[in-house]
C-alpha cells in the first residue's frame, strides 16, 4: 500500500469541507492541471475501485486517466459486476471491497447515504455523482475559473435550467469560497426548496444564492452563465410539456449577451448536452461567445487527482 493510507478520508460532499480544504483540493487540481506529468507515479501501487453503476463518458475516463498517470493499479466494476444488483446492501459491498481496494470512486445516480455506507469500510471513497451532488465537477469548473479569470474573488455566477446534482454542487463551492453571486434561474418547481436556499446562504451567513423563475429582459449581469442538461440522468418527465416551461432558460448568443456588463459574459456546461435544447451550438462550442467547456471537460482529470491524493492523504 502506498505511504500515507492511514489517514484515509471521504470526498462525498463539498458541505463536508471547510473552505480552506477545498481550497486545498482546488490548487491540488489546478497544478495537476497545469502539468500533470510532475505527479507521475504519486500514488504507486495503490489499488483503485472505479465503481460505475451508471453511464459515464468523462467523469469515468477522467478517474481513469488520472489515476494511471498517479501511478494506480485500477479496477473497473459496473452494474452487472456487482451484487447490490441482486439485493446486497452497499455496506455489505463495502466490507467486501475493503479487503482488496484502498479507494473506491462511485458514481450510482442513487442517494448519497449508499456511499456513505460505503466509506464505513473503505474511508477513502469519493462521490463521482450521486442524486444530491458531483463534487468533482465544480472542483473541474473551479479550476477552468481559476485558468481563465485569475482569480475566483468575487464572481458572478448564473445558474440557467434544472436544480441538480451539479447545480448543488456549485452552489456550495460558490458559497464556501470568495464568489460574490450565484443568481439561479429555473422554471416554477424546478429550481432549489426554500430550505435549501436558507441553507446555502447561512454558510457565509449573507446573501449568496438568488433564485428566479424566469429570465428578466435586463438580469443582473454576470461573469460566466452555466447550464446543464435539462434531463438530469436522463429521467424521464411525465409531464408531456416540460420542454415549453424550459423554452425561456435556452442559452442563445442573445441571452448571453443580456448577462454580459462591462465585461464579457463567458459560457460553462458540464456536458454532456443537448445541442439546441438548452444551449445552441454556437454557444457551446465558442463561436459566437467564450466557452469554457472544453476547459472544464479537460480539469475533470485534474479534479480526479486532487481527490484522489486528499482523500488517500497522499502528500502532493
Amino acid at each position: 500500500m502506498t505511504a500515507g493510507l492511514p489517514n484515509r478520508r471521504p470526498l462525498l460532499s463539498l458541505a463536508d469541507l471547510s473552505p480552506e480544504e477545498i481550497t486545498d483540493v482546488g490548487e491540488i487540481a489546478f497544478r495537476y492541471g497545469q502539468a500533470p506529468e510532475s505527479f507521475a507515479g504519486r500514488m504507486a501501487g495503490t489499488r483503485v475501485g472505479l465503481v460505475f453503476t451508471a453511464p459515464s463518458t468523462r467523469t469515468r475516463t477522467s478517474f481513469w486517466s488520472a489515476a494511471l498517470t498517479l501511478g494506480c493499479d485500477v479496477l473497473h466494476l459496473g452494474q452487472a459486476d456487482l451484487q447490490v444488483s441482486t439485493g446486497e446492501t452497499w455496506s455489505d459491498t463495502g466490507a467486501m471491497l475493503a479487503n482488496h481496494l484502498d479507494v473506491v470512486v462511485a458514481r450510482t445516480n442513487g442517494p448519497r447515504r449508499d456511499l456513505a455506507e460505503l466509506a464505513v469500510h473503505v474511508p477513502a471513497t469519493i462521490d463521482a455523482l450521486t442524486y444530491e451532488e458531483h463534487p468533482t465537477q465544480a472542483i473541474a469548473d473551479l479550476c477552468a475559473m481559476r485558468e481563465h479569470f485569475g482569480d475566483v474573488e468575487g464572481l458572478r455566477l448564473a445558474y440557467l435550467g434544472e436544480v441538480n446534482n451539479t447545480a448543488r454542487a456549485l452552489a456550495l463551492l460558490v458559497c464556501q469560497l470568495p464568489f460574490r453571486s450565484l443568481d439561479v434561474y429555473s422554471p416554477d418547481g424546478s429550481g432549489f426548496s426554500a430550505k435549501e436556499i436558507e441553507s446555502l446562504n447561512a454558510i457565509r451567513g449573507e446573501e449568496i444564492v438568488r433564485q428566479h423563475h424566469e429570465v428578466p429582459a435586463t438580469p443582473d449581469p454576470v461573469d460566466a452563465v452555466y447550464t446543464t442538461r435539462w434531463q438530469s440522468m436522463s429521467a424521464a418527465r411525465h409531464d408531456q410539456d416540460w420542454l415549453s416551461r424550459f423554452a425561456g432558460f435556452k442559452v442563445t448568443k442573445e441571452l448571453m449577451h443580456r448577462f454580459s456588463g462591462s465585461s464579457e459574459v463567458v459560457f460553462m456546461h458540464d456536458l454532456p448536452a443537448v445541442r439546441d435544447q438548452e444551449v445552441t451550438s454556437d454557444v457551446l462550442d465558442g463561436n459566437s461567445v467564450t466557452s469554457l467547456v472544453q476547459r472544464q471537460a479537460y480539469h475533470k482529470a485534474s479534479a480526479a487527482a486532487a481527490a484522489l491524493l486528499w482523500t488517500s492523504g497522499v502528500s502532493s
